[in-house]
């Protein structure tokens, strides 16, 4: 019997494009209202939803023209990543990568345990109060060599990063993007309940941790354990620790980490999205470049090659974005909402807090954006668990740990499909390492909602 492999990434979303256009012509097709909130965001209005009776599900034919819609629609985050690349490209052609990579190995002494835990924490905090994620994009890089030169694989590297930056988003105290966003929309005070969430951020990181760790001590005692052993494009060249630390790479690496601060501090008090922060990735190269005294041609020549190694990233999140697409040009999203929601009344308020954290994940397929999923389904949530017993805190905390967690897992998160495409991790590789630890995820995330609940949170 042939044993079953898990198709290429960019099958996998072609055949989500094609469920969700089937899906158009099963599911009924449906509306809510909305009005636009004091931010001049629309969000939809409970208790208002119809079917349409003269919609027309789309042609066969949409299935090719929702792709170089969803391309183009997702344009900020492909060139974002195109300019990453290339300025990641300079900079590791400068050389200060691999000598400062060398100084970091010397000052740790090769304790991976040391480094898990410090990324981890550093990547959780960081997504938990300024939601950073996209601004992780420059660091893989970095990461991926210090694990690799641990003995390491780019597995056991992007686990640091991404079961990080996911237990940030879940248990997230401060995040502008998501739990600002849902409590906004839900009415609530902004930032209250932080507490309660900071604690329960606790639990999810000995868990995440034990699971980076745990996987990273089997590859360093048997590198044929890893999961992309026999993945060429996941193999990244072994640092060197002996390339010398020059007056010249000290400034390049100054440099780095005076523009992940400039990062920081754009997003958090200007906003700053692709736009800024691309323009700040290209002046970044150019003073890489130029420090470490290349040619204008090599820069560009740098560049381009740089830029060229995404390419098959950005072909899967523009495919990633055709799903949502396909289901709202068929009307029937805000059709699948409502009907996940409707059920929430026959439970008593534990149960009910429970199935929002399921229906929140399953959403986070469909919706992938944290804002647009608050603004979809927070107006909904919020009276249901009026009606339940469930407080709107609670409500907001299922929200954010079902999309946050399965940040981690699903395909359609950009930001995840743009960090495997960096290490060149497959996604089937990446599943088989995350599913395990999501599925622990939910189950804790289940005792939290009923202690939530069970207490008046």
């Amino acid at each position: 019997m042939a044993r079953f492999r898990m198709p290429h990434t960019l099958t996998l979303l072609f055949s989500l494009i094609v469920v969700a256009w089937v899906a158009t012509w099963l599911v009924p097709a449906g509306q809510l209202e909305t009005s636009t909130n004091s931010h001049g965001r629309e969000v939809v209005v409970p208790g208002t939803f119809e079917y349409l009776e003269d919609a027309k599900p789309p042609s066969a034919l949409n299935i090719l023209l929702v792709i170089p819609r969803a391309l183009g629609e997702a344009q900020g985050i492909s060139f974002f990543l195109f300019i990453v690349g290339g300025a990641l490209s300079i900079l590791r052609a400068s050389g200060a990568l691999d000598a400062g990579m060398g100084g970091l190995l010397r000052s740790t002494g090769s304790r991976p345990a040391v480094l898990i835990l410090i990324g981890m924490l550093a990547f959780t905090i960081g997504s938990s109060t300024i939601g950073m994620a996209e601004e992780y994009f420059p660091l893989t890089a970095v990461l991926m060599g210090l694990c690799v030169a641990m003995r390491m694989d780019v597995v056991a590297a992007i686990g640091i990063m991404v079961v990080g930056y996911s237990i940030g988003f879940g248990a997230a105290a401060l995040n502008p993007f998501t739990v600002l966003v849902a409590q906004e929309v839900a009415g609530l005070e902004p930032t209250s309940g932080a507490g309660f969430r900071m604690a329960m951020t606790v639990p999810f990181f000995i868990l995440g941790y034990w699971q980076v760790y745990r996987y990273a001590r089997r590859v360093r005692a048997d590198a044929s354990a890893s999961l992309v052993a026999d993945v060429p494009a996941a193999q990244p060249p072994q640092p060197s620790d002996e390339v010398p630390m020059t007056g010249t790479r000290r400034v390049i690496l100054l440099l780095t980490l005076a523009t992940l601060g400039l990062l920081v501090w754009g997003i958090k008090t200007h906003q700053w999205y692709f736009t800024e922060l691309g323009a700040a990735f290209v002046g970044f190269a150019l003073l890489v470049g130029l420090v470490a005294r290349m040619s204008i041609d090599d820069i560009a020549k740098r560049f381009i090659e740089g830029a060229s190694e995404l390419t098959g990233t950005a072909l899967l999140i523009g495919f990633a974005r055709g799903i949502e697409l396909m289901l709202s040009d068929g009307q029937v999203l805000h059709t699948i909402v409502n009907s996940l929601a409707q059920p929430l009344g026959e439970l008593g308020s534990m149960f009910s807090a429970v199935a929002m954290l399921f229906i929140q994940s399953l959403l986070n397929l469909f919706v992938p954006s944290g804002s647009g999923q608050a603004y979809v389904t927070m107006p909904i949530m919020g009276p249901i668990g009026d009606l339940v017993g469930v407080s709107r805190q609670v409500a907001v905390l299922a929200y954010q740990m079902g999309d946050g967690f399965m940040n981690a897992i699903v395909p359609t998160n950009a930001v995840l499909m743009g960090i495997l495409g960096i290490a060149g991790i497959p996604y089937s590789r990446w599943f088989r390492f995350i599913a395990p630890l999501m599925l622990q995820f939910l189950a804790v995330g289940c005792v939290v909602l009923m202690i939530a609940v069970a207490i008046g949170y």
